[in-house]
């Protein structure tokens, strides 16, 4: 518990909420904003679902539209007492979700599917206008919560262990799946009800209960999705197998430091979630980590250079620089370098164009998250020109309601500078000149995460050493597509500081479950593997 509470400095800035001066008119009274009463919003909402009733005793926080700076509604926090009120909803449930047959709980997952389909567009506008990304964004993440759904049914039919030959005759070796218990979730501002989606979904369907705290700033998204979650589970008389509790560093704590909590999955900065995983592996929990990356875009001599161009647009400022797998760095062959930097310029020019509140139809390029995000790229700017970089385009805070800066290009670094070597979360790119694949390789190696990386390539040969094991040691390596948007079928993760922790698709379901190795002697007689030989 030492540790656990070394950790808390480093939680607190993670989960704190903005403290900024707002008049007393929300967007949710204004008749544009009608959707968000749709959802079952309201001026204050309670943040606190226990499976039965929705409740609050905590903070007070505000819900702010980073594309004017204005209130949307209110959330009430949860108590560390709500938080145990949870764990123990949850994990009473869990008790009798547990000998649910995976198809009838594949059936519940498909209706939630369903359900989300219905509040996609409001939903998906709801995500835009908490978090800042433009509309089309805000609806391809509850598009990607209602594909792991469709996921996830037919994974409850298929999933699986296996049987293995025994050397002994007469006798079967097999191994079995089976669920955890309370799963607890907790996700980021950027990606408020994908993350919650790929994990709850396939924690369900594999048995597991699960517990969910949104990240503060985003908490209206927890609140809306929850409530959409929850009609579904009381339509089909099922436990309170989804439960939410938002609040400050205190509820984080308890839940990542009670042992009934039997997986943790962290989405975060590499500081905060090195901390989180060591305060769970002291109590032998398991924790799944997605954290930071420093993501690389590898532009090869014989690449497309076109299409390479327009990934490098979409990784560096989709979401206005705020993904994960945000392309930070992009590497060019020396013979190209200059025809890049030149289009790569001519494009941002073009975007400057479309910048606009997130929910404007025109809007290509809308705020970032927060005045936190934007102090953080001023700074990261004011450190590159102090090292010797050179701002190419871009470089200032917009000067407009709201929390925008310019998309950011900066050439003139070496390679391994620190600022390069150093994840920002905004829409900043540093370009970097290599003299061959070799060279670019061990640099998109050499910084310490390993999430997402690409290249652009038309030789056969350079896209399988790419994935080779000389190539990118990321846990996403690309080939002639961005370094973001990635797809719900495989498993979504990374290397090195990033965390190793895999969600979605591919085999990633075995994270959420217990694995048992069973022999079965069908011969009639006591037999030693390996021929020993034990009588009396």
């Amino acid at each position: 518990m030492a540790q656990l509470r070394n950790t808390l400095p480093l939680l607190k800035r993670s989960l704190q909420i903005t403290n900024v001066r707002f008049s007393s008119s929300f967007l949710i009274d204004k008749p544009e904003y009608a959707f968000l009463k749709d959802l079952g919003l309201e001026r204050q909402n309670k943040g606190v679902f226990n499976g039965k009733s929705w409740s609050g005793s905590g903070l007070v926080t505000k819900s702010v539209d980073p594309g004017t700076g204005k209130v949307i509604a209110e959330v009430q926090t949860g108590s560390v007492d709500e938080m145990k009120s949870c764990i123990a909803a949850g994990t009473e449930a869990y008790k009798e979700w547990r000998n649910v047959p995976a198809p009838i709980r594949g059936e519940v997952v498909r209706q939630i599917g369903e359900e989300l389909r219905k509040y996609k567009e409001p939903l998906g506008k709801l995500v835009s206008l908490e978090v800042g990304k433009v509309y089309s964004e805000g609806q391809g993440e509850v598009q990607e919560f209602i594909d792991i759904c469709d996921y996830a049914v037919g994974l409850s039919r298929i999933f699986a262990g296996q049987l293995i030959n025994s050397e002994r005759a007469k006798h079967t070796i097999m191994e079995a799946w089976r669920p955890l218990g309370l799963v607890g979730v907790i996700s980021a501002y950027n990606f408020p009800n994908a993350v919650f989606g790929w994990n709850a979904a396939i924690a369900l369907t594999t048995g597991n209960t699960v517990l969910w705290k949104g990240a503060p700033s985003t908490s209206l998204v927890s609140v809306a999705t929850t409530k959409i979650v929850s009609e579904v589970l009381k339509r089909n008389n099922m436990p309170s197998v989804i439960t939410l509790c938002e609040g400050g560093v205190d509820v984080g704590k308890q839940l990542v430091g009670d042992n009934r909590v039997k997986l943790v999955s962290f989405t975060g900065s590499c500081e905060v979630g090195r901390n989180v995983g060591v305060a769970v592996q002291q109590r032998f929990g398991k924790s799944i980590l997605e954290l930071g990356g420093n993501n690389a875009l590898i532009v090869n001599d014989d690449a497309d250079v076109d299409m390479a161009l327009g990934a490098a647009l979409f990784g560096c400022i989709g979401t206005s620089g705020q993904r994960c797998t945000t392309t930070r760095r992009i590497i060019v062959h020396e013979k190209i370098y200059d025809q890049f930097l030149s289009k790569l310029t001519n494009a941002y020019k073009q975007v400057m164009n479309k910048v606009g509140h997130q929910l404007e139809s025109n809007t290509l390029f809308g705020p970032v998250h927060s005045q936190v995000n934007i102090d953080n790229y001023l700074h990261t700017i004011g450190e590159a020109v102090k090292s010797g970089g050179k701002v190419a385009f871009g470089g200032k805070q917009i000067q407009r309601e709201g929390f925008f800066v310019e998309p950011t290009i900066i050439t003139n670094l070496p390679h391994d500078s620190p600022v390069v070597h150093k994840e920002t979360f905004a829409p900043i790119v540093y370009l970097l000149k290599a003299k061959s694949l070799e060279e670019a390789i061990e640099w998109n190696n050499e910084v310490e995460q390993g999430l997402s990386s690409a290249v652009f390539t038309r030789d056969v040969s350079n896209a399988f050493q790419w994935i080779g094991a000389n190539g990118s040691d990321c846990g996403i390596v690309n080939i002639n597509t961005t370094t973001n948007g990635a797809e719900i079928g495989g498993a979504f993760g990374g290397e090195k500081a990033t965390g190793g922790g895999r969600e979605s698709g591919s085999d990633a379901w075995k994270q959420y479950c217990k694995r048992a190795t069973i022999t079965v002697n069908h011969s009639g007689e006591l037999a030693c593997a390996q021929g020993v030989v034990f009588d009396l």
